[in-house]
């Protein structure tokens, strides 16, 4: 059971993925990437890791959508404007993309080490105490890091946006 729904929230996942990059439109995209959100927390519930998929919904799901979004509404972003279409790029694409990723997954393959497999709900250092732990001994420079990239982004969409409205 936990195989079929995997293969079902990771399809959801990929679907909603492609999806992201395909809409012209931000709100639509950024919906799609709510969508992405959802399934992979379901992904990570399968995995035993409770914790981590409830932050996933809450803090990315979430608030950080609810970010996303304002951002889009503040620079009062549009619809994707289509450019002329040529005519040997959906031939050639496919190709490329297929041997991109192809060349990729050999790679990674080669250089990963043999692991064993995944056991679903096996991993049983979920809990708040272990992450909090591990955030707050080995992670906490990464973890402001991150929050002072974000915080950036945003001031550079403000400063953005003034420039656009002046």
């Amino acid at each position: 059971m936990d195989s079929i729904l995997f293969l079902i929230f990771a399809a959801i996942a990929v679907g909603c993925g492609l999806n992201l990059v395909l809409q012209t439109h931000p709100i639509s995209s950024a919906l799609s990437l709510v969508g992405v959100m959802g399934s992979l927390a379901v992904l990570y519930l399968l995995l035993g890791g409770e914790f981590i998929a409830m932050a996933q919904l809450i803090v990315y799901a979430g608030a950080i959508m609810v970010l996303f979004i304002f951002v889009i509404m503040l620079l009062n972003a549009g619809g994707e404007r289509r450019g002329r279409k040529r005519l040997w790029a959906p031939w050639a694409g496919a190709p490329m993309v297929a041997a991109i990723i192809g060349i990729g997954a050999y790679l990674i393959q080669r250089a990963a080490p043999r692991t064993a497999e995944v056991t679903f709900g096996a991993f049983q250092h979920g809990n708040p105490s272990d992450i909090g732990t591990n955030l707050f001994e080995n992670y906490v420079l990464p973890f402001e890091i991150t929050s002072i990239l974000i915080l950036i982004a945003i001031v550079g969409a403000i400063v953005l946006a003034r420039k656009e409205i002046e």
